[in-house]
């Protein structure tokens, strides 16, 4: 009998809204997070690439979680990001999100070395692993090479998979590379693997995946909801047509400044619009073209009134 997925469905990875101080805002990341929730996500990937979390302080992603949890999120839907370059801080982060009751954490592997070996990426998530100590613990592999530019090999998969079982569950493909999702799919059915983008969401579904970890689920996760309720059915080639046009339209603009200039739009809340270090705002007219084009081409909008 095959064990339910600990995660499924729709998760967000959680934008971080920054105040007038340059610091992370906690009230709107929580009005954010429980509005995605309501908008239909099934969880959420706080501190992902998304959320801007290299650019974020560890005393600052523990607090922000802890304000997560003490505003009455569940903590078993909440798959905070802990991967750093560091042993000993990924290992705080992920100490810290087990005792929070986290449902599971999403792992970089250390990333500023390049061309690392098997064997020392073995040995990092090994030692991560043996410093938590903990039964609890489930891990999420964050296949980003685009961005990280060290991966996961299909037999570094397995050996994490055959050495800690029950604890290295699943994984986030950012590859961007439908073969390698396929093969993941195919090398290791009871796998959680979860597209990094909703282009690949109804062909990972068809093949066994557990749903989507999606930047654009920040603004258009009950599009992505719906295909996911209903992907056996006989519209589902056509709501993937539908939120495939979306996201590339969105991906066509920097990803980051534009779903945070969306929200600001939307929410009319300039503050929104804000980010961090190394990045930039969306300038004015290149946001107001988002918008426009967004609207006219998708009949896209958010209505945050809505789904409270």
């Amino acid at each position: 009998m095959k064990v339910p997925p600990n995660f499924s469905g729709v998760i967000a990875p959680v934008l971080t809204p920054i105040g007038e101080d340059g610091a992370p805002d906690p009230d709107r990341f929580i009005e954010h997070a429980e509005w995605l929730l309501e908008d239909g996500c099934t969880a959420l990937a706080p501190f992902g690439t998304t959320s801007e979390a290299n650019s974020i302080g560890l005393d600052d992603r523990m607090e922000l979680l802890e304000e997560l949890v003490d505003a009455g999120i569940d903590p078993a839907k909440l798959m905070p990001g802990t991967g750093t370059c560091s042993v000993a801080d990924s290992a705080m982060l992920t100490q810290h999100a087990v005792d929070l009751g986290c449902g599971g954490v999403l792992m970089l592997p250390p990333f500023y070395y390049k061309n690392p070996s098997e064997e020392g990426l073995f040995r990092f998530f090994a030692q991560v692993i043996d410093e938590v100590g903990d039964d609890r613990l489930r891990v999420y592999l964050y296949h980003i090479p685009p961005v990280a530019q060290v991966g996961f090999s299909l037999k570094l998969i397995e050996r994490l998979k055959n050495e800690f079982p029950g604890i290295v569950v699943g994984l986030k493909d950012s590859s961007g590379d439908w073969s390698n999702m396929k093969a993941i799919l195919e090398a290791f059915p009871d796998f959680e693997l979860f597209p990094g983008s909703e282009l690949f969401l109804l062909d990972g579904l068809r093949h066994g995946a557990a749903g989507v970890i999606s930047a654009t689920a920040n603004v258009g996760a009950r599009a992505m909801r719906r295909l996911y309720d209903n992907w056996r059915g006989p519209e589902a080639d056509a709501m993937q047509a539908e939120i495939s046009a979306l996201r590339k339209t969105i991906q066509s603009f920097p990803m980051i400044p534009t779903l945070k200039a969306l929200i600001a739009h939307y929410r009319q809340d300039e503050g929104w619009a804000e980010v961090l270090p190394p990045f930039t705002p969306l300038p004015k007219a290149e946001a107001e073209r988002a918008i426009q084009l967004l609207a006219e081409q998708h009949n896209f909008r958010l209505d945050f009134a809505e789904a409270a």
